[in-house]
């Protein structure tokens, strides 16, 4: 349990920023399975600014996510600035996350995202504007550094503290790392000693086992997991519960893994409509029917889906023939 500002947050599962994954529909579901925190995936300043219909569509929160955590990027200070303040009256979110993490070229072209990791003062300078400008409190989601030659994590982190940010989100990979390799805890590590402000890592968390090892090695407040949760939110469920009593739930069922994947499917359809959710959904049921075995057939099939009833009944068959081959071993037996 910890503060962000004045924000309780009653455990320290925290579900990442993911871009093209975090809407409202993948966050509450991910909230009803325990997460203390969720965050919202980023949001260009600009496009706020220009009141783009997709962007607005995408500051929409259900009150049932909260505590809830709303990221956006810029790379100039007066258009980030009227942004945050835009989130601050104009949304329900209880957090204003500032991205300096996302590697991707578009986005560093810009200035924005990672670009940031090289310059502390600027980091200083950015972050003070905007708390200055609003009334929820002001978070950061960053790397250690652009490349091995440049890991400024505890300055940038030092940075954000001194310009009245609440927290620090700590990815421990670098942007020149982008999703490869290995993410440094021991960076991460020395942030957490470094500043008085919650931090919050992530990195290589896919495990309950994982997250309890990050709280222990490196001393952080909360742990923040994102494609350890993609099609699988019962690693939040299962992680919360191993946090708090040690014990190890089984992983869920076929059955129930395909029940959720369709309460998630109608939920994204509340909210784009269905032809939008369906394709959408496409990379999503891949995700929950990872690790099932035999699911390869079904998994092309989905990409052929044009509506609600076609994709689930195609899920719910494929849960008949499994378990009906599981009953024939057990039979066997």
């Amino acid at each position: 349990m910890f503060k962000i500002g004045n924000v309780q947050i009653n455990n320290p599962v925290v579900l990442a920023p993911m871009a093209g994954v975090c809407n409202s529909a993948f966050r509450l579901t991910v909230k009803e399975f325990g997460a203390g925190l969720v965050c919202a995936e980023m949001v260009s300043d600009k496009a706020i600014l220009f009141n783009n219909p997709k962007t607005m569509g995408m500051l929409y929160i259900d009150e049932r996510e909260k505590p809830l955590s709303l990221q956006i990027f810029g790379g100039e200070k007066e258009t980030l600035v009227q942004a945050a303040k835009y989130v601050d009256k104009h949304t329900n979110a209880d957090i204003i996350d500032i991205n300096m993490g996302c590697p991707v070229p578009k986005i560093t072209k810009c200035d924005a995202g990672a670009k940031w990791l090289l310059d502390p003062n600027k980091i200083y300078d950015m972050v003070a504007a905007v708390v200055d400008a609003v009334e929820k409190p002001v978070t950061v989601k960053m790397r250690i550094g652009w490349d091995e030659h440049h890991i400024y994590a505890v300055e940038n982190a030092q940075a954000v503290e001194r310009a009245g940010g609440q927290a620090v989100a700590v990815h421990g990979r670098t942007r020149v790392q982008m999703y490869e390799g290995k993410a440094d805890w021991n960076v991460i590590k020395q942030v957490k000693e470094a500043v008085r402000i919650p931090v919050i890592g992530n990195g290589d968390v896919q495990t309950p086992q994982d997250a309890k090892r990050m709280l222990e090695q490196t001393g952080v407040d909360g742990v923040m997991i994102g494609r350890a949760a993609l099609g699988n939110p019962w690693m939040i469920y299962r992680t919360v519960r191993y946090l708090e009593t040690g014990e190890l739930i089984p992983e869920p069922s076929v059955r129930e893994k395909i029940e959720v994947c369709i309460l998630h499917l109608d939920r994204l359809i509340a909210l784009k409509n269905e032809h939008i959710a369906v394709k959408e959904m496409r990379k999503h049921a891949a995700w929950y029917l990872k690790g099932i075995r035999g699911n390869a057939k079904v998994r092309n099939a989905i990409n052929e889906c044009q509506t609600r009833n076609e994709l689930v009944a195609l899920l719910m068959n494929f849960v008949e023939e499994v378990e009906a081959k599981e009953s024939d071993v057990v039979m066997e037996v």
